[in-house]
Parts: C-alpha cells; sequence; structure tokens
C-alpha cells in the first residue's frame, strides 16, 4: 500500500472516531462510525486482506450502521444537552493519551526492521489437512492461504449456534426497541 493511501485511510478512521466521542447529535454519530469503519476497510484491503476489509464495509458499515440508525430514528433521540466537564476527568484523559503515546513511540522505536519469514505452504497443507482435504488441495495448488474457505468453514461448524444466537439477539433488540418507542406516555 502507498504510503499516501495509509495515511488517508489512517486519518480518516482516526477522525471519523474522534467525531463519534465529540458530536452531540446521534446520527451525526453514527455516520462518523461509518467513516471510521472506511477507513479501517481501507487499511485492511492495504494489507491484501481483501475478505476482512469487504467484510468490515458490508457487515459493519452497511447493515450494523443502518441498524444503529434505525433504532435512533425510531427512539427518535435529540441532541444531547451539554454538561460542564469536570476538570479531574479532562486531566485523566489527557494522562492516558500521554501514556499511551509514549507506549506507542516505545514500542515502535524498539521494533526491528525485519521482514517476516516466508509461508511454509507445505506445513499450512499438512495443518490444514485435519480441517477439510478440500480446503488443503486447495492450498497446495493455488500456493496461497484460503482464508475465506477457513473463515467460513470454521464459522458455520464450530460456532453455528452462537452465529444463530447472536441473530436472534438481534432481532428481540430491534422487536424490543420497535415496541419501546410505540409506547404511549401518560
Amino acid at each position: 500500500m502507498p504510503s499516501l493511501l495509509f495515511w488517508f485511510f489512517s486519518l480518516l478512521m482516526l477522525i471519523g472516531g474522534i467525531a463519534v466521542v465529540a458530536f452531540k447529535n446521534p446520527v451525526s454519530c453514527a455516520l462518523s462510525m461509518v467513516a471510521s469503519f472506511v477507513g479501517l476497510a481501507g487499511l485492511f484491503i492495504g494489507l491484501n486482506a481483501y475478505f476482512t476489509g469487504i467484510i468490515q464495509i458490508l457487515v459493519y458499515a452497511g447493515a450494523i450502521m443502518v441498524l444503529f440508525l434505525f433504532i435512533i430514528m425510531l427512539l427518535d433521540l435529540k441532541v444531547e444537552t451539554g454538561r460542564k466537564p469536570k476538570l479531574g476527568a479532562v486531566a485523566a484523559g489527557f494522562v492516558l493519551v500521554i501514556a499511551f503515546a509514549i507506549q506507542l513511540i516505545g514500542v515502535l522505536s524498539s521494533s526491528p526492521d525485519k521482514e517476516l519469514p516466508k509461508l511454509d505452504l507445505a506445513a499450512g497443507a499438512a495443518h490444514y489437512q485435519d480441517l477439510s482435504p478440500k480446503i488443503a488441495n486447495t492450498l497446495s495448488v493455488d500456493q496461497k492461504l484460503p482464508d475465506v474457505h477457513i473463515i467460513g468453514q470454521t464459522l458455520f461448524t464450530g460456532y453455528n449456534l452462537p452465529l444463530q444466537i447472536l441473530g436472534v439477539l438481534l432481532l428481540v433488540a430491534t422487536v424490543g426497541v420497535v415496541v419501546l418507542s410505540k409506547r404511549q406516555t401518560n
């Protein structure tokens, strides 16, 4: 990934994240989160993790944020009234930011500039032979990791029940919001 694109997507993600916290309007916060998700997806695509980047756009920026906006619109949330910030909370926030920046500079300055070792495809094929012979054959023929197949097989074999429970929970939460928003106040 060219360095200019890296900085663009990084700044887009950081500015979107800051705007989520800074804006008072819930709709503006949700749209800022979409901008942050798009920046993160751009970074994933720059790392050649195309599947993760596209899923980031489709699932998070698409489906989840539409759900958030739908719930925000149903609840008819107003702009939050401002409170005077407490000096202790602001000081603690600045101390945490400075501590994080010092730690980040320390880690980045001590990291060696070495290249990663080459991927051992033969060992990968032997490892994935337990999962599925089809995946192992794909690995040995194409000379690349079939990440989409591995993610799909793992998700729908090992985590099928939690995935279905999560879908039901999202449905129940949406129905609950509709019921709460339709309740009349006396």
